[in-house]
């Protein structure tokens, strides 16, 4: 079998990163891995070999995300994580994962997200379902209410080239004020969005700027015996005000042709539902979002500066540093438990998309003193649901 321990890659081995990746992920033809070769130097890359070759493979990008109250933490934005066909279930996900997060704690980084490809994989290695997804499909020609206030000046496609700068810098400003959302300061945002450009076979997205927000999005052709079934697929979608909300939204509704708009990354509490005459003409599943590690659990909970004082029993069997007692404010102490948890029922508490009672209800939380499962639950939750609409 070999060694399989996971290792960091250097500038010649991750070479062979896309092709590992694109394998475990069926997306290994060399339009594929032309599209994906710009993103390696922007991330920080492990792989496992058997021998000479390489087997599996997982990366992070160094990002920000923004907690409640405003404040930003680093984040550890994990990616490209695969392990060759005919090569699993050998301890090779295991391996990467178990490096990858000796290396973050090592670097001082207390929080790593993900998204999972399948929901089974990643709760054994401490991560929580933190935020949740919208699959929103509406009709176009849904009608607004009357008293909709609609930002009347112009939403105009422009090529990509002129788009880009513009919306990095929207999503910057709006994100500092979105929890949940995260940031870039690596340059990595722009190779991402050309690496989407296409692949499996999508149209290329389309850029539409307003001068309070933008939406990308690409087009899918389609006809049927009846005509026309046009869908317009939301990529990205940002607004600076309510009007220029409501000004993106009426555009994405008013093309011919098209008779679905559709956002797979829309926020639970997408407010484009309440601008419309007849609510349940849009249509909504719910699915997981961005899956949350707290990889130092002291330092993520300090960074919330929450209120209260209850006193948490962690249990963390993959990251065993993070078991003991811990208050709110994340000081260590030999103080009675209160509330005993697994570190990744806290992970998902700990931006507001899910509350510990929530958690409670389900047996994954246990209340040891009267009054400390709501007390700590109030001080995690979040007026509004976090979100995440960044891919990475």
């Amino acid at each position: 079998m070999g060694n399989l321990e996971a290792r960091k890659l250097d500038a010649a081995e991750k070479d062979a990163f896309p092709a590992v990746f694109g394998a475990a992920f069926l997306e290994d033809t060399e339009a594929d891995l032309t599209r994906f070769r710009p993103l390696v130097p922007f991330i920080t890359a492990l792989g496992v070999c058997d021998g000479a070759e390489m087997i599996g493979v997982a990366g992070h990008y160094d990002l920000t995300i923004t907690l409640p109250g405003g404040r930003s933490s680093p984040l550890a934005g994990v990616t490209t994580v695969g392990v060759r066909p005919g090569h699993r279930r050998r301890g090779v996900l295991s391996s990467l994962m178990r490096r990858q997060l000796d290396d973050l704690r090592e670097s001082g980084v207390a929080l790593a997200a993900l998204y999972a490809s399948e929901g089974a994989i990643y709760g054994r290695f401490g991560y929580g379902m933190a935020t949740f997804e919208n699959h929103l499909s509406l009709p176009t020609g849904a009608r607004f209410r009357a008293d909709v206030e609609i930002d009347e000046r112009p939403v105009r496609e422009v090529a990509r080239d002129r788009a880009l700068p513009v919306i990095h810098e929207q999503h910057a400003r709006v994100a500092a004020d979105r929890i949940g959302w995260t940031g870039r300061g690596d340059g990595s945002w722009e190779p991402l969005e050309h690496m989407r450009q296409g692949r499996q076979g999508r149209n290329p997205s389309r850029y539409a700027l307003h001068p309070a927000g933008h939406v990308i999005y690409r087009p899918t052709q389609r006809w049927t015996e009846l005509g026309p079934d046009y869908q317009l697929e939301v990529t990205h979608l940002v607004a600076e005000t309510p009007q220029a909300y409501a000004a993106l939204w009426r555009y994405l509704t008013e093309f011919d042709l098209v008779r679905t708009v559709f956002w797979g990354k829309a926020a639970i509490n997408e407010p484009v539902v309440h601008l419309l005459t007849d609510p349940r003409s849009a249509e909504q599943r719910i699915v997981d979002g961005l899956w949350l590690r707290l990889i130092d659990v002291p330092a993520a909970l300090a960074a919330r500066e929450l209120p209260g004082d209850v006193v948490l029993e962690v249990t963390d069997s993959f990251c065993p540093w993070n078991e003991g007692r811990w208050r709110l404010s994340g000081e260590s102490t030999t103080a009675p438990a209160q509330l005993a948890l697994d570190v990744a029922d806290l992970a998902a508490a700990y931006l507001g998309g899910t509350t510990l009672l929530q958690l409670a209800a389900a047996g994954r939380v246990r209340e040891l003193e009267p009054g400390a499962l709501t007390a700590a639950s109030r001080a995690l939750a979040t007026d509004l649901p976090p979100s995440c609409p960044d891919a990475f």
